[in-house]
């Protein structure tokens, strides 16, 4: 149970779009595909799942070729697309019945009553999927997914339009997923990247940038963060002034966090600037850089 992309290339007029690419996903991973808009990977998903053919490379699922078997492919994936097109006039039940129809399940009312449960769609499988909020919408087209139980899923920005509530609840859904499936999945909410893999793949201008663990990732970022708290408000103008301090971002009234090469050296000086200007220190710590840090600094260059 694997998806394997090699060279893969895609180009729209003068523009590539995807630029020779290669990743391997295994079974029980759960990885963030992740990109500024305009990066690929929407593009990139559609490839892997059968639904765009690539001008270039090799793609195959579970070792089945997209390309030249894309049925038995997509009898392997489970897809929720950006667009997540549904229809407006059909019952959430009926719509679930047609997916499983065009699946050929054969038990197939316990998959739909299962799968309902599993995105929690119960209170809301009675009405059409039009009356529905974009957040259950979005459980909708989960559901049809997750309901033919497919050996990969492939989800782009399957968090879109939910509420915080929401989000903690498919979260679960996908972490539970990945158990015994593989999942590859887009987000702008970096932060629910964080939460879910320990792994993520970063594409930028088609090309992939970056491909590691997200531990790793932080561990080789050139740049460490200082975090310190004052008691007292200061000017930004006073920490920039520092030896060894990189860039100043604020967090709050009190709080700032630094960046530098040489975090031992700043903690030192934040220290003698206390003393200096008789300031009181709340806390004093280094931190390894967020994913959306070492995002920005892989897709701004």
């Amino acid at each position: 149970m694997s998806i394997t992309v090699k060279n893969l290339t895609k180009t729209y007029g003068e523009q590539r779009a995807v630029d020779n690419i290669s990743f391997t996903v295994n079974r029980g991973e759960i990885v963030g595909f992740l990109g500024p808009n305009g990066a690929g990977k929407s593009t990139t998903m559609k490839m892997i799942t059968g639904y765009l053919a690539p001008d270039g490379g090799d793609i195959t699922v579970s070792d089945v070729d997209v390309t030249r078997d894309p049925h038995s492919a997509k009898q392997k994936i489970g897809y929720l697309p950006e667009s997540n097109a549904l229809y407006y006039d059909m019952y959430v039940k009926e719509y679930l019945d047609f997916i499983a129809d065009v699946h050929r399940i054969s038990n197939k009312q316990a998959a739909i009553d299962g799968v309902i449960e599993q995105v929690g769609l119960t209170k809301e499988k009675a009405k059409k999927v039009g009356q529905l909020s974009k957040g259950y919408k979005q459980r909708v087209g989960l559901a049809a997914a997750l309901l033919h139980n497919p050996e990969v899923l492939i989800l782009d920005e399957p968090t879109s339009g939910l509420d915080p509530n929401q989000i903690i609840e498919i979260r679960n859904v996908i972490k539970e997923q990945g158990k015994d499936k593989l999942v590859l999945f887009s987000s702008h909410i970096l932060q629910e990247v964080e939460a879910i893999c320990d792994r993520v793949i970063i594409i930028n201008k088609g090309r992939i940038v970056a491909d590691d663990k997200l531990a790793n990732l932080q561990q080789r970022s050139t740049t460490n963060l200082v975090r310190v708290q004052f008691k007292e408000a200061l000017e930004a103008e006073w920490l920039r002034r520092l030896a060894g301090v990189k860039k100043v971002n604020k967090v709050d009234a009190n709080t700032w966090t630094l960046e530098t090469d040489e975090p031992e050296a700043v903690r030192k000086a934040l220290l003698q600037l206390s003393v200096e200007q008789n300031l009181n220190i709340v806390s004093l710590q280094s931190e390894n850089q967020s994913l959306e840090e070492i995002f920005r600094q892989l897709t701004t260059a």
